[in-house]
């Protein structure tokens, strides 16, 4: 299952997540509720679900929101959901420790700890740049991020879906071709910390990075383009976005 921005439901959430963002949690909040009634699968109930619990006014709904999307994302085998059983498990543990239940609290703090781990996912992984690479070269870190050009990241970034890496290419600086690299984590990896967690629960994108170097195995040309007009909007999007880079 590859997360698609074209789901109906997933497209609710951005909705509601834009409406939220002008200050309009109310309007959100029952956005979120459509998307969670239009919910057809234990991927769209999950996800939904996730976003109903941050908009209850007190904690017994939360909990009770929290739960039912946990027990949705544990009926799914995807790696890109196992990303979020710690935030799950972590804002229930919140919750019971606001109504006093402190056993139950303990054990879904411990529970966010035991999924705390590092990723499982076996890729294949791509990494998308302009530069002109052979099989065999090592991408290393320390260069100037392509989003904040006074940051020298610390961090090679990769992902599981071509797409995605696609799109980083297409971003990324320089004055040569769009590449989508096949590579190989030479060393230990972990969940991107600035997608994770954030618009959407877990890591849906599959995105990862590491300190160590990736190995290119291959390149690929099968991905989908974006369309200058969406391209665009990105380069709006990132351009409004004042969040720093977890480096």
């Amino acid at each position: 299952m590859e997360f698609n921005a074209n789901n109906a439901v997933i497209r609710l959430c951005l909705q509601a997540m834009e409406v939220e963002g002008k200050g309009n949690p109310e309007e959100a909040g029952t956005i979120f509720l459509q998307a969670w009634n239009e919910a057809t699968n234990n991927f769209e109930k999950f996800t939904a679900a996730y976003y109903v619990a941050r908009h209850q006014k007190n904690c017994r709904d939360k909990l009770k929101w929290f739960e039912t999307a946990l027990q949705f994302a544990l009926k799914i085998n995807n790696i890109s959901v196992k990303g979020a059983f710690p935030s799950l498990y972590l804002n229930i543990a919140k919750c019971y420790e606001e109504l006093r239940d402190f056993d139950n609290a303990k054990k879904n703090h411990e529970l966010a700890i035991s999924f705390t781990v590092k990723p499982d996912d076996q890729g294949p992984f791509y990494h998308g740049t302009k530069a002109n690479l052979q099989v065999g070269d090592l991408i290393t870190p320390g260069f100037t991020s392509n989003y904040h050009s006074e940051v020298i990241m610390n961090h090679i970034y990769f992902t599981a879906l071509a797409n995605g890496a696609g799109l980083a290419a297409a971003m990324a600086k320089g004055d040569g071709r769009e590449r989508v690299y096949l590579v190989e984590p030479t060393g230990s990896f972990e969940n991107d910390p600035n997608v994770t967690d954030k618009k959407f629960p877990g890591n849906p994108t599959r995105s990862y990075r590491s300190q160590a170097p990736l190995k290119v195995i291959g390149e690929i040309s099968d991905w989908v383009r974006q369309t200058p007009e969406e391209l665009q909007k990105w380069r709006e999007k990132l351009a409004n976005n004042k969040g720093e880079i977890i480096n």
